[in-house]
């Protein structure tokens, strides 16, 4: 069997220069890496802003997080992993636990703790 060269077109969401914040394609949602809106909040302020925008996008695209297929989520500083944990457990969508990764990173902006990434299925 030939796999099919085209399988429905590629929506874009708030395209610019250098990325999309979102993609949809063949029922299968991607956003770009979703980072808090202030740089000077703590890591639970933080965490709670950069999951609030990734719930709106979530919501743009027709699904929400118990259909997140996988979630990577990159911290500056390893010892904000517990509070970062703290507010993704009373976020995430019980029984419907996505696989997750975490790694610590250096991040594009100065003040940003985590940036998450997620993919997720439409319903």
């Amino acid at each position: 069997m030939t796999p099919s060269s085209s399988s429905g077109p590629i929506q874009r969401f708030d395209v610019g220069l250098r990325l999309s914040e979102m993609a949809i394609h063949n029922g299968t949602v991607y956003l770009a890496g979703q980072v808090p809106t202030d740089a000077n909040a703590d890591m639970r302020v933080q965490t709670q802003q950069v999951l609030d925008a990734v719930d709106a996008l979530l919501a743009r695209a027709g699904t929400d997080k118990r259909h997140i297929l996988s979630t990577q989520i990159f911290i500056t500083d390893l010892a904000d992993f517990p509070v970062m944990n703290e507010v993704w457990d009373a976020w995430v969508a019980p029984g419907h636990t996505p696989p997750r990764a975490t790694v610590q990173a250096q991040l594009a902006t100065p003040g940003w703790k985590l940036e998450i990434v997620v993919v997720a299925a439409l319903p």
